[in-house]
């Protein structure tokens, strides 16, 4: 695991401090099985927690593979540069008070330049984290309570918050942990570093990641090409949708979360899987511990209630999830076993007059499978163990088992409620390769992920930075549409005018009719400031008169328009540039209808983001109408990114894109531009 390979799979281990925190650390650290040395370190005390102290660390018997340093922030510092002197494996920072709290003490950031320049090569967790558990091997750098248990191999989780990663290892839907790593405000080692190491382990078979800030764009980059080339895929809980948590974000990671549009691009462009949850988040692992990726959303729904298959209906349509009709193979092999008196379709309600039946279930279900889904999901709630008798329902497991075996595919038993599926019987199932999912809408969330993550992904070019935030000038709408034109955008016919008079002497050179747009105003339709298709001088002047600038931009008037876009760059500092298509016009806010890529952006990935759009429709020719030019518009975007790429502006407005039949013309454009 190169640089992290001591501290995370640790043979000793220094717990530096006496207070609970560092007691806890010595009791799991027992609890959890761990073979190798503790050695705590105290000033004044003989032991702590039963085990002999060492008075400081240059005192220890040997270098420590990993230390907990549990102590104040000032002191945590010095503990960092002794141990590094000592070229020790790394350690663990719980001490909060650096970066993260600069707004609140002042000198926050000085400590965390001194703590790194302690460090040295010495790799460091944290600052303000509870360190990780390492499920594998039996190692807990943790000072606190945690849920989890030993295991051969599993999934591994990576998250900001200690509070967070609590909360995962209480978990009961049997999903396989084998590290719990946090990362605090990762000063030194951030959650890209730590995922890579991780993921270098063969017995991690997923990773999982909870992210409030992503920490270095390269090396995340680097994290979602080394699971590419390991074959191991990532799934995502990334925070930030809100201005709330932004703000919060900030305040308590030190962490830039970007906009929530980037942050998804961000996913979407390195083939991670995104979770809107926590619950998805463990069934999504889950699924792909035991069945890998999917090929496709199509999938085959089984219970025994229309009640059932009703809801499964709905909610995976909500998900995203298909459920192809029966082809007539299928319709055979499910009456010959079902009979003439039950209706058949997917999702199918097999009925109760073969509960128990373990081969007329088998039959069915694999005559489910039989058709073109990636997988099957029979719905079976366990009743509750402490109150019930569940052997009635081991027939049905059993039919699942010969089906995955018989159609070669994957299977999966879902229970409509988290709360009936037992964790024993989850993980039963795991170990005879059947997916436990615990919940409808969590089990269809991770079974659309799983298919997003096995579809294939294109070879992007690496994502373009974002300069550091400086002060900003706004181009006139004259210069931004010549730095534009010179990239290779069409923008109409433009004279600047000075006066009414001027403003005729240019419509006469461009020809009538034309559009009159008063200068220095940022939202001219709701100023008055734009007159449209004006057809004389007369028209012309009175409308100059009228408007509320000194100066003006006299264009030619497109026609044959179809549909209006927007296009935009954002300078995100999180996730590099975001550029955003969406329906244009003054009702861009209103309609909401956008879609986010990160630049560069290939001409297939802007096409699929296009016609993603509710607009695409009217792009495509809607009820007879004529088409507008897709090839133009996508020159545009091109276009636009080409200029983003030479000049490295903050933000690029494309608003109202015409589009239409011969082409695709920016009406309006803006740019702001770091001096």
């Amino acid at each position: 695991m190169r640089r992290l390979g001591r501290l995370l799979r640790p043979q000793s281990i220094a717990v530096i401090g006496g207070g609970t925190w560092c007691e806890n650390v010595i009791a799991q650290c027992r609890r959890i099985g761990f073979a190798g040395k503790v050695w705590p370190v105290h000033p004044s005390r003989a032991s702590v927690s039963g085990l002999p102290a060492f008075c400081d660390i240059r005192h220890l018997p040997d270098t420590p593979d990993a230390s907990f340093i549990g102590i104040n922030r000032e002191a945590t510092i010095d503990a960092v540069a002794e141990l590094s002197a000592r070229e020790a494996g790394g350690a663990v920072c719980f001490a909060s008070g650096f970066r993260e709290a600069d707004a609140e003490t002042g000198n926050g950031a000085t400590l965390q330049q001194a703590l790194l320049e302690a460090a040295g090569e010495m790799p460091i967790l944290g600052p303000n984290c509870y360190g990780f558990l390492n499920y594998l091997d039996g190692a807990a750098l943790w000072p606190d309570q945690h849920g989890g248990v030993r295991v051969d191999r599993g999934v591994a989780l990576v998250t900001q918050s200690s509070n967070i990663a609590i909360n995962l290892t209480m978990q009961d839907r049997g999903t396989p942990i084998a590290y719990v790593v946090t990362v605090g405000n990762q000063a030194q080692t951030g959650l890209s570093e730590a995922s890579r190491a991780l993921l270098r382990d063969d017995r991690v078979t997923a990773l999982g990641l909870h992210i409030e800030g992503v920490d270095d764009l390269r090396g995340f980059e680097a994290l979602a090409a080394e699971a590419r080339a390991l074959g191991k895929h990532i799934v995502a809980l990334k925070v930030g949708k809100s201005d709330q948590a932004r703000a919060a974000t900030i305040s308590h990671t030190a962490s830039v979360a970007g906009s929530n549009a980037g942050g998804q691009a961000l996913l979407r462009r390195l083939g991670i899987g995104q979770v809107s949850s926590l619950s998805a988040l463990l069934e999504a692992l889950k699924l792909l511990h035991v069945a890998g990726p999917l090929g496709s959303n199509r999938i085959a729904s089984m219970s025994c209630s229309g009640g059932e298959a009703s809801l499964v209906a709905d909610t995976a349509l909500e998900a995203g999830l298909v459920f192809p009709p029966l082809n007539a193979g299928q319709v055979k092999g499910l009456r010959g076993v079902l009979g003439p008196r039950i209706a058949l379709a997917n999702p199918l309600d097999y009925n109760t007059f073969i509960w128990g039946d373990i081969d007329a279930m088998t039959a069915s279900f694999t005559a489910m499978m039989e058709g073109d889904v990636a997988m099957g999901c029979v719905v079976l709630d366990f009743p509750r163990a402490d109150r019930c008798d569940a052997s009635a329902w081991q027939p049905v497991i059993e039919a699942v088992v010969r089906t995955g075996q018989q159609a070669g595919r994957s299977m999966a038993i879902v229970s409509s409620l988290k709360e009936t599926m037992p964790e024993a019987v989850a993980q039963d199932l795991m170990a005879r390769g059947i997916v436990p999912l615990a919940g409808l809408a969590e089990a269809a969330e991770a079974i659309f992920v799983a298919a997003q993550l096995g579809r294939p992904l294109e070879d992007a070019a690496p994502i373009l930075l974002s300069p550091k935030a400086c002060d900003a000038r706004i181009l006139t709408e004259m210069e931004a549409k010549g730095a534009l034109s010179a990239a290779g955008l069409r923008v109409p016919a433009s004279v600047r005018a000075e006066s009414a008079k001027a403003a005729v002497e240019a419509a006469q050179r461009i020809g009538y009719p034309v559009v009159l747009k008063g200068e220095g105003i940022a939202h001219k339709t709701e100023a008055g400031a734009v007159v449209l298709n004006l057809s004389g001088a007369a028209e012309l002047q009175e409308a100059a008169r009228a408007m509320p600038a000194e100066s003006f931009l006299v264009e030619e008037m497109v026609t044959g328009t179809i549909a209006e876009l927007l296009i935009g760059v954002v300078a995100d500092p999180a996730h590099g540039y975001v550029l955003t298509l969406a329906a244009g016009g003054t009702l861009t806010e209103v309609i909401e209808d956008s879609a986010s890529l990160l630049v560069p952006a290939s001409r297939d990935a802007t096409l699929a983001a296009l016609n993603s759009l509710r607009i695409a429709r009217l792009l495509s020719g809607y009820r007879g109408k004529p088409a507008a030019d897709i090839d133009a518009i996508l020159d545009a975007v091109m276009a636009v990114q080409a200029y983003v790429t030479g000049a490295l502006p903050q933000e690029v407005e494309i608003n109202p894109l015409l589009c239409g039949p011969d082409g695709a013309v920016a009406a309006d454009a803006l740019i702001r531009i770091g001096e």
